[in-house]
């Protein structure tokens, strides 16, 4: 089961997630969980980003490809070196050929400038090419591994955050680091190199000049860094406002028909339109202070070039430097302040980098409370097909003395039917989930074939069971990768099989493309009663010797209510079988029923017996069996 359906394995509420890496998102009605807005931080928590450097984060991802990084600083130092090669050419033409009207001196130099350039033009041609043959190399590794590490964590931090904005970060993110790396990262480099050996060569040039620059850099440099701080904290306000409105549109489009039945429509339409409002207001923020940024740097780097030629014309009248250094000088400087220009150009793009960054790295760096022992036991084999609960308590970490379970206990031996039956609340479904360890006990122990299941590898212990949910998720697709979900290796035979055993086949033979007939988002282009066939054709095929039922039939009108009994008759056979009970009627037959009462085992036994004995089962099996208990008295 994908981790992000496994959260719903528990029926009762969650509780917001602990780690504090992640805040959560508001949902469709507007409400936070958490009071501290993307707008409105803590001091910790600004703290923690004005000393995080979440473009380092990137380097590991880089690294990996030290042949395509290698070949990226090749063509570059050569391209740079190539350009800065020019400017020395051009400084001895207006010396040796210029001013000494030699145009044979012109067009020798001439000729040597066209063929640097066309090194310089293949250098910067292959550099292009290989910076972003890396960017999008380390793109798709970052966006594999944030995704592949959401579905480790645990099934309390996907109660606790919404889809729409982890994909904000997983899409959002991933397609704004792509924009600056794929170019911007080209940019950035060669202008660094640029810059620093213009500088270089300026010193080479006129050590006199370029003592002037040194006293004017400063003014051009501090204001880029300070002004770059605060533009990657919009840029995180930003990236967080875009997620917020994503998320609300996902949540509200995944549930249109209840919006319309509800008559929601303009409310939700309102809420979006806040959001949408917020990320404009960011943006809007960010994009002022970037073209703030841009303006000032090129107002400083006109006045910095009119006096240095104001400065670069008084030495050569006073004979300190001739024409065609100064002019090499200027060139150097034009070269080196167009490079510090575009940088400070780029600054705003890093700080949208660094933010969704950022983003990206907390999702990396959030721990899922369930995890694998250090040294895990095998689970026996042959399976046994046995549970057993031994005084298990239960509390979510946020509610401190709010149990949902306590004292529980009870075992199911192999082959057995037990079925779990209580109000809403009463822990039903909390029993499904600790079972499968998508949550661990606050005391006592769960074990399955008699192994601890803390003690076991958790996807070795989830291959034990099968799991048919009351309303049974399905992925966008055919209808035999559905089936196939089962067990992914299963071979067309066997998944036909499967769907025969569980009354799918017969269906799906009528459709125009069989069983790679596309079921839709969510299965909508199937009915109830097929999804919960469908269900149960992928728990036949996962053959997992332990079954997880949830009422698979509770919904479903009266015909396929009865070709899904029928197909879970089958899928029941031979396997223990634990049951959340609905509907009294549909557990007669079950070796043994366990009454739950606000997480407590407050009785069990067969139907006929918990029936003559009284209590609270007996009250149940009055409201729902009134008719035929009347006539039977």
């Amino acid at each position: 089961m994908p981790a992000c359906g496994a959260a719903a394995l528990a029926g009762e509420r969650e509780p917001p997630y602990t780690d504090g890496a992640l805040r959560t998102a508001p949902n469709v009605f507007g409400r936070r969980q958490r009071s501290a807005g993307p707008n409105e931080p803590d001091a910790a928590e600004a703290a923690r980003r004005r000393s995080l450097k979440p473009l380092r984060r990137l380097l590991p991802f880089v690294l990996r490809y030290p042949w395509r990084l290698t070949f990226t600083l090749l063509f570059l130092l050569v391209a740079a070196i190539a350009s800065l090669g020019i400017p020395a050419i051009a400084g001895r033409v207006i010396d040796q050929g210029f001013i000494a009207q030699n145009l044979e001196m012109v067009a020798s130099y001439g000729w040597l400038i066209i063929s640097i350039a066309a090194v310089m033009a293949a250098a910067s041609a292959a550099r292009f090419y290989f910076v972003s043959l890396l960017g999008e190399r380390v793109l798709t590794d970052l966006r594999r591994a944030v995704f592949e590490h959401l579905l480790t964590l645990d099934a309390t931090f996907f109660d606790t955050h919404r889809v729409g904005e982890l994909t904000s970060r997983l899409n959002g993110d991933v397609a704004t680091i792509r924009g600056a790396i794929g170019s911007s990262l080209s940019m950035i480099l060669r202008g660094i190199v640029t810059m620093t050996g213009a500088v270089i060569m300026m010193f080479l040039t006129s050590p006199f000049l370029a003592m002037g620059v040194v006293v004017v850099a400063p003014s051009l440099i501090i204001p880029v860094i300070l002004l770059a701080r605060r533009l990657r904290r919009m840029s995180r306000r930003t990236q967080d406002a875009l997620a917020e409105m994503s998320a609300m549109a996902t949540e509200a489009l995944g549930a249109t028909k209840t919006i319309k039945s509800f008559v929601q429509e303009p409310v939700q339409g309102q809420l979006y339109s806040q959001r949408a409002e917020e990320s404009y207001v960011a943006e809007v923020t960010r994009l002022g202070a970037r073209a703030g940024l841009m303006g000032g740097i090129m107002f400083m780097v006109t006045t910095a070039l009119v006096v240095l030629i104001w400065w670069g014309a008084k030495s050569v009248f006073d004979g300190a430097v001739t024409a065609g250094e100064l002019a090499q000088f200027i060139i150097y400087a034009l070269m080196a302040t167009n490079a510090l220009t575009a940088l400070s150009e780029l600054a705003g793009t890093l700080a949208s980098v660094a933010g969704a960054t950022e983003r990206l790295i907390e999702i990396l760096d959030t721990k899922s409370t369930i995890e694998a022992p250090a040294n895990p036991l095998p689970l026996p084999v042959p399976p046994r097909g046995t549970v057993e609960f031994r005084h298990a308590d239960f509390a979510y970490r946020t509610r401190d003395d709010d149990r949902v379970l306590t004292d529980l206990s009870f075992s199911v031996a192999k082959g057995e039917t037990v079925a779990l039956v209580g109000a809403s609340g009463a822990g039903k479904s909390t029993v499904f989930s600790l079972v499968q360890r998508f949550y661990d006990v606050t005391a006592g122990a769960i074990l399955v074939d008699g192994i601890d299941v803390r003690q076991v590898r958790p996807a070795e212990l989830r291959k034990r069971f099968a799991y048919v949910e009351q309303e049974p998720t399905i992925f966008a697709g055919t209808i035999a990768e559905n089936i196939r979900f089962g067990r992914p290796d299963a071979t067309d035979a066997e998944v036909e099989a499967a769907s025969r055993a569980a009354l799918v086949h017969d269906f799906v033979v009528a459709l125009e493309n069989g069983y790679q007939s596309l079921v839709g988002e969510r299965g909508v282009m199937l009915s109830g009663g097929q999804k919960q066939r469908l269900a149960i054709a992928r728990a036949l095929l996962k053959d997992a010797p332990i079954l997880l039922l949830d009422e698979a039939t509770s919904a479903l009108d009266a015909q396929s209510e009865q070709l899904v009994q029928t197909a879970l008759e089958r899928l029941m056979e031979g396997r223990t079988t634990l049951v959340i009970a609905h509907r009294l009627a549909t557990i007669r037959d079950a070796d043994r029923i366990l009454v739950l009462e606000k997480g407590r085992l407050i009785d069990q036994g067969t139907h006929d017996a918990l029936v003559a004995k009284g209590g609270r089962y007996a009250e149940l099996a009055k409201l729902q069996f009134r008719g035929e208990l009347a006539q039977a008295g």
